[in-house]
């Protein structure tokens, strides 16, 4: 997962999200995977001393130094180390919300976010937190996605999901049947496409071949199920393809995810929520990695949630979690690439 010509592996901050669920398990046992080490510098974000009586609880390895000010942390290839946002006063009752716990989880990517800024970091991995946990401790925000937007001045963004050659972005994410709906706009449309074709070029993909799922059985079946296909969603596409864009379809969607599994697309836009997720779960359960495009920071996160009924008995699986932080690796060591190619062009120009 290592970017080929990369002389250092790229720094790579993860948060543990919700310290009352699975997060800071998986986290530790992802530390653990060779793959990780060679791949990044894992840079650990969340409260020292609950990661190490999490450890020592579940039997893992805590042999990690910890550092409380973002000078502090430093380059190295080979070692994990904790950045400690000393964020929880006291135990946390695991596999339960609350709004301490969802504080805890909040500062660990207020954190992520201030590291990256000051250059500690290239990408952001984040373990999950729950929604009704952080909206109890105060968020205005309704999960990581946002609030990352908003913290990095971000204001279009999309969610997409990551699994080999699948890649899935949503055109919709948490809004209801009826919303999804509605927001399927030729404006909409259009502006996604442009934005997932210029963030798969951010990650080395040259020429992006991105279908169109359609909105409704049969991609609408020239009307006979629909019209948003002919007045909305075609139009979009015709615009994007004057622009540059790869762009294909409406096409069915109960054959196009395959399709683009087995390489001959480079993305899928699904409309909503669950056309896409479907998809993604059924064929790369555990697999499979979020990644928020739009963002000027690298950040991927796992595809489930803090499983509390598991919470605190060593029996989590860290698929996802080991996952996401290998990608995140491996996209930040792609921007780097093109990065240098550009310069490398613009240098040579002159």
């Amino acid at each position: 997962m290592r970017p080929a010509g990369a002389d250092v592996p790229p720094r790579v901050g993860i948060t543990v999200g919700d310290p009352a669920g699975i997060g800071p398990e998986i986290v530790l046992k992802s530390l653990e995977m060779p793959e990780v080490r060679r791949a990044c510098q894992p840079v650990v974000i969340g409260d020292a001393k609950d990661l190490a009586l999490q450890a020592e609880s579940l039997g893992l390895a805590f042999p990690y130094k910890s550092f409380a000010q973002p000078e502090t942390v430093k380059p190295n290839s080979t070692a994990p180390v904790i950045f400690d946002t000393r964020s929880i006063d006291g135990n946390i009752d695991r596999g339960r919300v609350s709004a301490r716990a969802g504080q805890a989880a909040l500062s660990a990517v207020e954190a992520s976010v201030s590291l990256w800024k000051k250059g500690k970091i290239e990408a952001i991995a984040t373990a999950p937190l729950n929604k009704e946990a952080i909206k109890q401790a105060g968020s205005q925000f309704p999960g990581h996605t946002e609030m990352l937007a908003a913290l990095t001045g971000t204001s279009d963004f999309l969610m997409a999901f990551f699994a080999g050659q699948l890649r899935v972005v949503l055109l919709t994410i948490h809004v209801s049947l009826k919303d999804a709906i509605r927001a399927i706009t030729r404006d909409r449309v259009l502006s996604a496409l442009e934005a997932t074709d210029r963030e798969l070029r951010r990650f080395g993909i040259r020429a992006p071949r991105i279908a169109v799922a359609g909105l409704n059985p049969h991609a609408g079946e020239h009307g006979l199920f629909g019209s948003e296909e002919i007045l909305e969603m075609n139009p979009a596409i015709a615009d994007a393809r004057k622009l540059g864009v790869d762009a294909h379809g409406p096409l069915p969607a109960d054959t196009l995810f395959l399709r683009a599994a087995r390489g001959e697309f480079d993305a899928v836009m699904a409309c909503y929520h669950d056309q896409g997720l479907v998809a993604v779960k059924s064929m790369a359960f555990g697999d499979a990695a979020g990644v928020t495009l739009g963002l000027p920071v690298v950040r991927t996160s796992v595809d489930h949630g803090t499983a509390f009924d598991i919470a605190g008995r060593g029996v989590a699986d860290p698929g996802s979690m080991t996952r996401a932080i290998l990608l995140a690796a491996e996209l930040a060591g792609k921007e780097r690439q093109v990065k240098e190619h550009c310069t490398t062009g613009i240098e040579q120009e002159k």
